[in-house]
């Protein structure tokens, strides 16, 4: 059942699934909590705990390109391989203690299809570190018809991601900063290899990209045009969301100013051609025509309408959209 790790002669094991590359003694877990050394072999005492499920807006995720004003049976986990001091869902990502039922990967593929959902959404707390149950849901999910959505910061190595992301529909990915510093001083990890996350998750995948806008940290028009450069370079197709951050966890640095989120995602839009801001009262998260400016998709908090779309194109210009629609 488990995978992507190695045994050493000291009864350790080393994990290697995501670039933290922890070296587990026994009796000890990763970084992450939910992967463990009993006696010399990793398990995974965490496997199929579910602390939260819930039928979801897919602009929750967020996304809003991908089967938008439809709902997903959305499920999160246990535990997180990054240690983000601002974490709004660190009640069940900074801990294994919290409340979980236990929920088979049948058994929540069969909820899936009771719901009358159209797929899974891996989400609130980090999906990848449960690799495998995912991995095996994700697999039964296709079998059934069924889309996987993914919600994640991206901190997996390439072998593990190679395996997963052929059976990811969708993502939507954390890039928390385009700072390498403040990955590894504030978050414990690696700018880098989230980059290289994204990169191969453009390849496979649907793929919308999140920056939590935290004044102060990550605010900066030079760095928020930056991470619009890199996903420009990838496809400047790609759906970029800017949203105000709330005092969370471990920061008291007050909220964002909604201004600023405006004002950063303007520079993103001069690179990119879909911005959104979130957590914005009547925030611009509206989708228009890059070509003619035609209202395509109308979103007032979770209620979307769908006006401007005739099949995957603008309907006034025709110019092709990049929204997979059900």
């Amino acid at each position: 059942m488990t995978s992507w790790h190695e045994k050493r002669a000291d009864g350790s094991i080393a994990c290697t699934l995501c670039p933290n590359l922890c070296v587990i003694a026994k009796g000890r877990t990763g970084i992450c909590r939910v992967r463990r050394n009993e006696g010399g072999e990793l398990a995974l005492p965490f496997f199929g705990a579910v602390s939260s499920i819930s039928m979801d807006p897919i602009e929750k995720k967020p996304l809003h390109h991908f089967f938008p004003g439809s709902t997903i049976l959305s499920v999160g986990f246990l535990g997180c391989n990054l240690h983000c001091p601002f974490c709004q869902n660190h009640s069940i990502s900074q801990t294994t203690e919290a409340p979980a039922r236990r929920l088979d990967p049948e058994d929540l593929v069969a909820l899936a299809l009771k719901e009358s959902s159209f797929g899974i959404a891996y989400t609130y707390s980090e999906p990848t570190i449960h690799f495998e149950y995912v991995l095996e849901t994700a697999k039964l999910a296709h079998a059934k018809g069924l889309k996987n959505v993914l919600v994640s910061n991206g901190y997996l190595n390439p072998g593990p991601t190679a395996e997963l992301l052929p059976l990811i529909d969708a993502a939507n990915i954390d890039l928390k900063s385009f700072e390498p510093e403040f990955y590894s001083g504030e978050l414990g990890g690696q700018l880098e290899a989230v980059k290289d996350f994204i990169r191969e998750c453009a390849r496979t995948s649907e793929l919308e990209v999140t920056t939590l806008v935290i004044p102060g940290k990550n605010d900066s028009e030079r760095e928020i045009a930056g991470a619009a450069d890199f996903l420009a370079s990838i496809s400047p197709d790609i759906p970029y969301h800017l949203s105000c951050y709330f005092p969370s966890y471990r920061y008291s640095i007050p909220a964002t100013n909604p201004e600023t989120v405006e004002r950063l995602a303007a520079v993103a839009r001069a690179r990119l051609r879909y911005v959104y801001t979130g957590n914005v009262h009547q925030g611009t998260s509206d989708t228009l025509c890059p070509a003619c400016g035609n209202l395509l998709i109308r979103r007032r908090g979770y209620e979307t309408s769908i006006l401007g779309l005739s099949g995957p194109s603008c309907s006034r210009c025709g110019t092709p959209i990049p929204i997979t629609r059900s």
